[in-house]
């Protein structure tokens, strides 16, 4: 029999995803969780144009990948288009996009610090920084790694001159920021002005008191949310697959996540701009420890119409059903005890009381 390090010293260890991203030239950021998504290191990226850095956090498991890209003052990125799907959300700066298809009439639309928009597949694209005194920052996630390492043949992904019609034909109104709300709080656009002001639904399921709004965009696979929860309290643990990109907009505190086959229990601390990426098949669960209620933004591949990881269970059970009756969720009566004393010792450390009600646990 042939052993893995055989197989391993014949065709070598890296994806064709990792092997591309080498020559991109730009640092590549592992680990679990991100504390500043603002001070990353970055380098000159020639692609791109500006600088950049790939953020590859182990619970993306080559599902969807994260960047952070730099455009400096008065500059613009290089034009480009790419065979797979991609999300931007603006962190620091204003600007404008301008996206195209092959021989086709050109679209532009501005943005800002808190912008949220979608880059149709294959389309052409350059974006512009609008100010003359300071760069732009903005955090990409794209299907990058699930397609390059399918077609392994970059060529093919950065020069294709398919045109995806069904998906953009330069509609009028594309970009507008219009928008429609579809039961079950989904919101469906191509651009969210400000993520951080973005209306949000009562979504009592997941506990705490939270609020939530789910996004579609641009028939993309690529799909999100964003979630707030109040002062003094946290949110029902959950599962699912890889690659859910989850960055906080604010608010302090901590997530755990601990295997769902059971093990070392993890704890990520957050504050404003930091990011983790939950393991595949990990519980999870948000703690808000600090002064403001804590809101984040969530990129995925779960998109409810085109969504390629959980679409089973996330369409007939839905994120927030019991995991005793085959959902996701741990309701409060099935946590640990233990769950509790720790958020109540991380409120004292900031003088702050716990306002969660008392939980009469269920016996095991």
């Amino acid at each position: 029999m042939v052993s893995h390090r055989a197989w391993v010293s014949a065709f070598g260890d890296e994806s064709p995803y990792e092997k591309w991203q080498k020559t991109e030239g730009v640092p590549s950021l592992h680990g679990f969780y991100v504390e500043d998504l603002t001070t990353v290191p970055m380098a000159p990226w020639p692609r791109k144009g500006g600088k950049g850095s790939f953020i590859n956090l182990e619970g993306s498991e080559h599902h969807i990948d994260g960047y952070v890209h730099e455009i400096p003052p008065g500059k613009a990125s290089e034009v480009e288009k790419h065979m797979f799907d991609e999300l931007i959300f603006v962190m620091k700066g204003r600007g404008a996009t301008t996206v195209w298809l092959e021989g086709g009439k050109k679209q532009t639309f501005e943005w800002q610090v808190g912008s949220e928009f979608t880059i149709p597949m294959n389309s052409w694209h350059q974006h512009f920084n609008g100010q003359g005194d300071k760069p732009v920052l903005h955090f990409g996630a794209t299907t990058a790694p699930l397609v390059i390492n399918y077609y392994h043949d970059t060529d093919f992904i950065f020069n294709c001159g398919y045109m995806f019609r069904s998906r953009y034909q330069s509609e009028e109104d594309f970009f507008s920021g219009k928008g429609k709300l579809h039961p079950g709080r989904v919101w469906e656009t191509n651009l969210i002005n400000d993520v951080y002001n973005f209306k949000l639904h009562e979504w009592k399921e997941r506990g705490a008191g939270g609020v939530n709004v789910m996004f579609e965009f641009s028939n993309s696979t690529l799909g999100g949310h964003i979630s707030e929860f109040p002062v003094g309290t946290y949110k029902k643990g959950h599962v699912h697959g890889p690659g859910a990109q989850i960055i906080l907009l604010s608010g302090h505190g901590y997530s755990l996540l601990w295997p769902r086959e059971g093990g070392e229990m993890k704890k990520v601390p957050w504050k404003k701009n930091s990011m983790f990426v939950p393991p595949n098949n990990y519980f999870h669960q948000h703690f808000n420890a600090g002064l403001e209620p804590a809101r984040y933004l969530v990129f995925s591949a779960r998109s409810f119409r085109h969504g390629i990881l959980n679409f089973r269970v996330y369409r007939n059970m839905g994120p927030d059903s019991d995991i005793r009756e085959g959902g996701m969720q741990v309701e409060y009566e099935d946590e640990s005890p233990e769950i509790r004393k720790i958020f109540e010792a991380e409120l004292a450390k900031e003088g702050l009381a716990c306002k969660m009600t008392p939980i009469n646990y269920r016996k095991k």
